[in-house]
């Protein structure tokens, strides 16, 4: 079998995140930088080694001050810990389709082991002739986990931020080597 490195498309793809907020509405964000690599047999994804490294201090949401608390020690502290990175251990297929992802989280040092489900969009060339793949990630984390437990009870009862976050991810992989 012929081994297979995929790049990460950083164009077409995003690392996103939602978080309630005042237990009433969502705060949706996303990480600007980070990178993925996948190495597979052919192209059987189920054979994949899959390394996702985050840049934490990419956080962005769209508000300069909430983005500058999430880069604090009150959450991602990322003057010391400046990367976030997800290593797979196993990709199942459920179906043609559907996947289950599991691998090893680490955030600020601490390390979890976590599922994502993975949609698979399939394989396609783009016009210039590259081979591409497509998927969209999403699960969800406890953030006490790793330690980001900062929060504010509210008056009528329930906290400002859960502690459940939301991840949805698209990828778009581009096929570099067999």
């Amino acid at each position: 079998m012929a081994h297979t490195i995929w790049s990460l498309d950083q164009a077409h793809s995003e690392l996103g995140f939602k978080a309630k907020h005042m237990m009433i509405s969502n705060v949706k964000g996303k990480f600007d930088k980070f990178d993925v690599n996948v190495e597979t047999e052919e192209d059987d994804f189920t054979t994949a080694k899959i390394v996702v490294k985050i840049i934490a201090d990419s956080v962005n949401t769209g508000v300069d001050q909430r983005d500058g608390h999430l880069k604090s020690a009150d959450f991602f502290e990322t003057e010391t810990y400046p990367q976030m990175v997800f290593t797979s251990k196993s990709l199942e297929k459920k179906d043609d389709d559907n996947y289950i992802l599991v691998g090893d989280f680490t955030i600020k040092g601490i390390t979890h082991e976590e599922k994502m489900n993975v949609e698979f969009g399939g394989i396609n060339k783009d016009p210039w002739g590259n081979t591409k793949a497509g998927f969209t990630l999403s699960g969800k984390i406890n953030r006490k986990n790793w330690g980001l437990v900062w929060n504010t009870a509210l008056e009528t009862g329930g906290f400002l931020v859960s502690d459940e976050i939301n991840l949805n991810c698209e990828v778009e992989l581009t096929k570099m080597a067999a």
